[in-house]
């Protein structure tokens, strides 16, 4: 099942692809900034939860998260909003991002300022996505242009900080974002 979606934001296009795995089910994703990459990969979170989701319907929510590092922060994040689909009963779809690293002070920490509209499940089919997974997730940057990388695949040794990221509009760079590479995703959800 490798279902490559682009989707539209802003002028800029970013995908996810959600791959079989085992009993799971994976989503593959890139974008031009940290922010995009975690709206792109909750975007795949919703696909592979629902097939089609009405334009129309449900009342947007807004979350945020803190974490000690990017990748614990993705996670947090996609496990909150599995959370919210329990607790709310809707599918959370439409998502927008901004992820903001940590200051220079002390004890400072990861976050995550989203939204997304709340589908409400009796509205959808949807099967249950049980959990994301640490197992296999790989969040990095790639150099080059929009994912490539070197020989192996991975590429990029940025730390990650910097200045604001609104993800959505191409102006940020808190992480070494612009024409030099994008952001790549691989989440395991447990179904």
């Amino acid at each position: 099942m490798a279902t490559r979606k682009p989707v539209r934001l802003e002028g800029r296009t970013v995908t996810y692809e959600l791959r079989d795995h085992t009993a799971d089910v994976a989503v593959e994703a890139t974008a031009p900034t940290l922010s995009a990459l975690f709206a792109s990969v909750a975007d795949g979170l919703t696909a592979a939860s629902c097939e089609s989701i009405p334009a129309d319907g449900g009342e947007r929510f807004t979350l945020e998260e803190t974490a000690e590092n990017r990748e614990a922060l993705l996670f947090d994040y996609l496990d909150r909003l599995i959370y919210e689909r329990d607790v709310r009963l809707v599918l959370p779809a439409d998502h927008e991002c901004r992820v903001i690293p940590p200051g220079d002070v002390a004890g400072s920490a990861w976050r995550v300022e989203a939204s997304a509209r709340g589908v409400p499940l009796d509205a959808v089919s949807a099967r249950e996505v049980k959990a994301v997974t640490y197992s296999e997730m790989t969040l990095e940057r790639r150099e080059g242009d929009g994912g490539g990388g070197d020989d192996d695949g991975r590429g990029g040794d940025d730390d990650g900080r910097g200045g604001d990221d609104d993800g959505r509009d191409g102006s940020d760079d808190d992480s070494g974002d612009g024409d030099d590479g994008a952001w790549y995703a691989y989440v395991v959800f447990d179904v």
